[in-house]
């Protein structure tokens, strides 16, 4: 138990109807780039979150969530991320619930994001530990939405030299 910091990797792909696909584009609003839209089909991002980890089973983070969803959607988002952990010890199943407000200025404003990951963590040595996952993600926009479905891969630092079965030095 202890301090942790995570740094993760993202790829996914987007579940949602394209709106900008079925806009009339004699529309003014379309002419006028204001109209909604769901962003591009596929996203990548970066999360960093550090944290507590209070109980075996349970530890709370925050941390970055930055996004690339669209050619002007650079999402910069601050990330609130309790973590629920099932058989803790050498490879632990995690669930990660994530609340994420936009905090940078892109084509939109005021963003928000909602997510789960699903997961396992292999330990690799006394204090790292390396992760997978999938991940559900529902991206809110001023007048939009997306939801992305895809795969997750980061490390996982440990302060506490024994939180893993490799034991001490």
């Amino acid at each position: 138990m202890d301090f942790y910091i995570n740094p993760s990797l993202n790829l996914g792909y987007n579940l949602g109807n394209s709106i900008k696909d079925n806009q009339n584009s004699d529309s003014p609003y379309y002419q006028q780039n204001i109209a909604p839209y769901v962003p591009n089909k596929i996203t990548y991002g970066m999360t960093v979150v550090g944290g507590y980890n209070f109980l075996p089973n349970f530890a709370l983070g925050t941390g970055l969530k930055y996004s690339f969803i669209d050619s002007n959607f650079h999402l910069l988002y601050w990330v609130i991320q309790p973590k629920f952990i099932f058989a803790p010890g050498d490879e632990p199943f995690f669930i990660d619930v994530n609340y994420a407000k936009q905090i940078n200025n892109s084509v939109v404003s005021n963003a928000e994001m909602w997510g789960l990951k699903l997961g396992k963590q292999i330990s690799y040595s006394k204090r790292l530990s390396q992760e997978g996952g999938i991940v559900l993600e529902n991206h809110k926009f001023d007048q939009s939405s997306a939801f992305f479905i895809g795969l997750s891969y980061g490390i996982t630092i440990f302060s506490n030299k024994n939180y893993t079965g490799y034991g001490e030095d």
